[in-house]
Order: structure tokens, then C-alpha cells, then sequence
């Protein structure tokens, strides 16, 4: 049986140079830090310093994830990276009847600028660099940050961070969507525009293949659909008059890290060759740091098991170890519980760990980019880009990423993927141990974290005593002036900025839009 990837591609089983016939490493490689950045998108990478280790942690309250985040910090993670509840991530504050029993479940519960001020208590905001998973209400999380950096006398011009903000992929593989796809994009350059002006060290957004990944696309469907969607939100700044070279800089990118080390190291290189030459020959970008493709990793949750979760430990430091030597710019490492539950203090702190021992007890930290040359890497490479690149002439074919996900196309891609692995779990030819291989009996138990349901009723009552104590009549003028600049052409944020700071809720403002926008309805299916 002849061995293949993850995409369906070959994998031979020796390489040489004869599998590179007519590969010039001039044009392919090129040096580390300069087009087409195969190489990596800095000059010395990690040998001056490490990635960022950002460890993605969020849950019940603000007050108890400020604890969290105070404990991550101590334990010396770089940069903080938000988990927000169901409700926040769908634009509804916590005493909707349509959220009841999600309060804080998945992430941190966040009604109004109250509830940020918590999360960040004693957390100085212009030393941090914080990132926010955060999509459909991404405008409103990141102006309660600016308002509470503000409020720590913190300039718009110090913070630093990434809101993920890729409302497209919601479309295609997760589902927390609010208005329909033209509005969202609006949203979007809007968001651009403002960061531009007010906060211009943040990272407006970052293009997620991730989700795509957990919802089961290959290697080289992550990365083409990923890019397709960022051509869409490139021409969408575009047609907002913003120029390339002045928002490209500011695009960051989020992938998932899988097992299959190999291939994992190909993808990466192969996602940066292909957008380095889609800005410049494409949109014209002249600016390097435009062609530049600086990208988050988050090892693969979708492949953690709950039978022998500690197994998970030896998981996510392969994947790991994948994203470091594909050259990622920072990384969260999965906590080895979460299949079963959030993760308990000492699982995140194990998953902390991991990265720390890679950056400091190994030598993948003194030299850049060691597997190039790889005659198995540099050849799965091209392997991968030629898939992606034809599965984004495919998208652009059908009229570009928001016409195929109205046509259900990267969708479909996506589930045929999915489940022609279920089926090869199911049938043994495909290994998961401890799942359908090395199975064992005699499992430990296991105590996972588990968020009090009182806290929903405790968080409703917080919200309670904001809407007594504000001014309503200040909050209703100024969500008057949001849907006056939804239903025109005004940038939505400033309008929104000032809802926000009256103690207008994250509820109250989205509802305001869908007002003027409406809900976006999935096509059926049958």
C-alpha cells in the first residue's frame, strides 16, 4: 500500500535529489527573512529570541479567569490569548433566554466594559500582548481592551495583540456568525480602518485555518481556503480605500499543528511561499512586511483522546515541536485534559512547560530553519503548495471565498475530508492509540475542572446592577448614532466606542446592528 499525507499526497520512501527534478533553491528557498520567506519571515528567527508562548485560557467570570491569566503570567507565559463563553462569541449578553445553562462554559463571560475591567485587573496592558479568539463581536472586545488600557492611562498607540476577527471561516466551518456575509466583511474594514488610526500596533485580524483544521480539512485544505478568505478580506479593505501596504502589515494568521510532523512542517512553509507571491504579484504590495506571512499555532485539540488523556502530553509536544521547526511566531500548547474538560491550573501549566523545555533544554533555538535542503521536506512542500494552490484556483473559480461559501463548497471539501479519516479510525487503518490500538482498562480517574452553575445567576446579577446604575438615556442616543452609521457609510467603531464606554452591553450593541443588518441564515442543505 503506497504511503500518503494527510492531503492525499505521496510520500516516498526515500528521497534524493531526483525528486527536486527542475527545483532551484535560489528561487524556491531564497534566505530567511526575505521573499519568498520559505525560510521564515525574520532573518534570525528564534536564534535572538523565542516564539511568544501565548497560552489560550478563559472560563466562568472575569474575576476567576483574571486568576488564571495572573497564574499563567507568573509561570512565565509571554503573551495572554482569551477564551470567550458561547454567548459572547454569538453577540448575546448572559440573561438572554436563548443562552441559558452556556454561561461561562467555554470561555470567559463578557457583558460590558465591567466585565473587562476584571479581566484585566493588575494586568498592565502596555507590557502584555494579549489575543483575543474573538469573531462576529470581534469590534466590540477590542474597544472594551482600548477603553480599559485607557482607563490604566495606557495609549491606543501601546497596545499590542491580535483579535481574530475572521468572520468568514464561521461560515464555513464553525458557526458563530451574527449578520450576513457583505455586513461582516463591512465590519471588518471597518475594524481596519480604525485600527489604523487609533490602535497601530494591533494585529486586525487573524485569518484562521485552525477551526477548519479541528473541523476536519487536510494540510492543504486548511491553508487554501485560509488564503482564499484573506484574498476576500484584502480586496474588501481595498474597495474600503485603504492601500495595501498599509494595513497588509497587520494581518496575522492562525493554523493548527497536527502529529503528522512532516507534513505540518511542509504546510507551514508552503502557506508563507504562497502568500508572499499572492501580495506581491496579486495586490501589488510592495512593502516586504505586506509579503509576510506571520502566522499563530495552536497544537491539535481534534486529536486529543480521553482514554489516556496523558497520552496527550507526548501529542502535543510532537505537534509542537512541528509548529517551532515550520517557523511560527507564537504558540499555544493544548493542556492534556482538554478532551475531557477545561483544563485544570497544573494541565496548563504542564502545557506551558512544553514550550519552555523546547525553547531552553533543546537546540532548535540556534540556527534557522534546520530542515531546509530536506530533500523529504522541501519535496512535500511543493507537494503541498501545488494542492493548495489549485484548490484556490477552484475557490476563485467560483467567483472567490464568500461566493463559494454561499455555494457550500469549502464545506463540502471539508466534510468529505472528515469523514474519509472517521472511516479509516473506524476500520483500524488509521492509528489513534488508546483509542482503537493500546487500549487499557485500568485508566486512572480523573478530577476535571468543572465551572460552578451558580456563576451563571451571579454573572446576571452583575449585569442586573449595570443597567440600574448607567445612564440609559445616554446609552439609547448613542446606540441611535450605531444604527445611523450601520445603515450608512460612517465607520461603525466610533459610534460603538462611545455605546460602549456609556456601559452599553455587548448584547445591546450587536442587537442594535442586527437591526439595521440583519441575521445571517445558512442555506439548507436538503
Amino acid at each position: 500500500m503506497n504511503a500518503t499525507t494527510e492531503s492525499g499526497l505521496p510520500i516516498e520512501p526515500v528521497y534524493g535529489p531526483d525528486v527536486l527534478d527542475g527545483w532551484d533553491p535560489a528561487t524556491q528557498l531564497g534566505e530567511p527573512g526575505s521573499y519568498p520567506f520559505t525560510r521564515g519571515v525574520y532573518p534570525s528567527m528564534y536564534t535572538g529570541r523565542p516564539w511568544t508562548m501565548r497560552q489560550y485560557a478563559g472560563f466562568g467570570t472575569a474575576a476567576e479567569s483574571n486568576q488564571r491569566y495572573h497564574e499563567l503570567v507568573a509561570a512565565g507565559t509571554g503573551g495572554l490569548s482569551v477564551a470567550f463563553d458561547l454567548p459572547t462569541q454569538m453577540g448575546y449578553d448572559s440573561d438572554a433566554a436563548l443562552v441559558k445553562g452556556e454561561v461561562g462554559k467555554v470561555g470567559v463571560a463578557i457583558d460590558s466594559i465591567e466585565d473587562m475591567r476584571t479581566l484585566f485587573n493588575g494586568i498592565p496592558l502596555d507590557q502584555v500582548s494579549t489575543s483575543m479568539t474573538i469573531n462576529a463581536p470581534a469590534g466590540l472586545l477590542l474597544l472594551l481592551y482600548e477603553l480599559v488600557g485607557a482607563e490604566q492611562g495606557v495609549r491606543g498607540d501601546q497596545l499590542t495583540g491580535t483579535i481574530q476577527n475572521d468572520v468568514l471561516k464561521e461560515y464555513i466551518a464553525r458557526g458563530t456568525y451574527i449578520f450576513p456575509p457583505a455586513a461582516s466583511l463591512r465590519l471588518v474594514s471597518d475594524i481596519f480602518g480604525y485600527c489604523r488610526r487609533s490602535i497601530p500596533r494591533w494585529n486586525m485580524i487573524s485569518i484562521s485555518g485552525y477551526h477548519m483544521a479541528e473541523a476536519g480539512a487536510t494540510p492543504a485544505q486548511e491553508i487554501a481556503f485560509t488564503l482564499a478568505n484573506a484574498k476576500e478580506y484584502v480586496r474588501a479593505a481595498l474597495s474600503a480605500g485603504l492601500d495595501v501596504d498599509e494595513f497588509a502589515p497587520r494581518l496575522s494568521f492562525f493554523f493548527v499543528s497536527r502529529t503528522t510532523f512532516l507534513e505540518e512542517v511542509a504546510k507551514f512553509r508552503a502557506a508563507r511561499r504562497i502568500w508572499a507571491q499572492m501580495m506581491r504579484d496579486e495586490f501589488g504590495a510592495q512593502n516586504p512586511k505586506s509579503q509576510m506571512l506571520r502566522f499563530h499555532t495552536q497544537t491539535a485539540g481534534v486529536q486529543l483522546t480521553a482514554q489516556q488523556p496523558e497520552v496527550n502530553l507526548v501529542r502535543v509536544a510532537v505537534q509542537a515541536l512541528a509548529a517551532v521547526l515550520g517557523g511560527t511566531q507564537s504558540l499555544h500548547t493544548n493542556a492534556y485534559d482538554e478532551a475531557i474538560a477545561l483544563p485544570t491550573a497544573k494541565a496548563a501549566r504542564l502545557a506551558l512547560r512544553t514550550q519552555q523545555v523546547l525553547a531552553h533544554e533543546t537546540d532548535v533555538t540556534r540556527t534557522v530553519d534546520p530542515f531546509a535542503g530536506s530533500f523529504a521536506v522541501e519535496s512535500m512542500t511543493d507537494d503541498v503548495e501545488e494542492a493548495a494552490r489549485d484548490l484556490i484556483r477552484r475557490v476563485d473559480d467560483l467567483g472567490g471565498a464568500v461566493a463559494a461559501i454561499e455555494r457550500g463548497f469549502q464545506k463540502d471539501e471539508i466534510e468529505r475530508s472528515a469523514y474519509a479519516v472517521a472511516q479509516e479510525i473506524e476500520r483500524g487503518e488509521r492509528v489513534v492509540v488508546g483509542v482503537n490500538r493500546y487500549t487499557s482498562d485500568g485508566d486512572e480517574p480523573y478530577e476535571p475542572l468543572r465551572v460552578d452553575p451558580e456563576l451563571e445567576a451571579q454573572q446576571v446579577e452583575r449585569l442586573a446592577r449595570v443597567r440600574e446604575t448607567r445612564d440609559g438615556a445616554e446609552v439609547e442616543r448613542n446606540l441611535d448614532a450605531l444604527r445611523a452609521a450601520a445603515a450608512g457609510s460612517d465607520n461603525v467603531m466610533d459610534p460603538m466606542r462611545a455605546a460602549l464606554a456609556a456601559r452599553a452591553t455587548v448584547g445591546e450593541v450587536c442587537d442594535a446592528l442586527r437591526e439595521v443588518w440583519g441575521m445571517y441564515q445558512p442555506p439548507s442543505t436538503l
